[in-house]
């Protein structure tokens, strides 16, 4: 099971975090791959200053998540990861 965990800490969230969670949410549901990916909501991920959302894939922390280029984050660093 592949993990992402998506920051809601402050500087997250004035980022639109859960606008972010929201979109992993419906690729996943879209996809059907609910019991393949654990979704979860973590407290600051230490990538403050960088723009966008950061996220942790597993042990990866990407960085500059938006609405805008959820779909293409999960498709570089999720869907990999569920093919091994």
């Amino acid at each position: 099971m592949v993990s992402v965990a998506i920051c809601v800490g402050s500087s997250c969230h004035l980022k639109d975090s859960y606008d972010v969670i929201s979109g992993f949410q419906r690729e996943i549901e879209k996809r059907n791959l609910a019991d393949s990916v654990k979704l979860q909501a973590a407290f600051c991920l230490g990538k403050c200053g960088f723009a966008g959302v950061s996220i942790k894939v597993d042990d990866k922390i990407i960085t500059g998540v938006t609405t805008s280029n959820l779909t293409e984050v999960f498709d570089r660093e999720v869907v990999p990861l569920l093919n091994k």
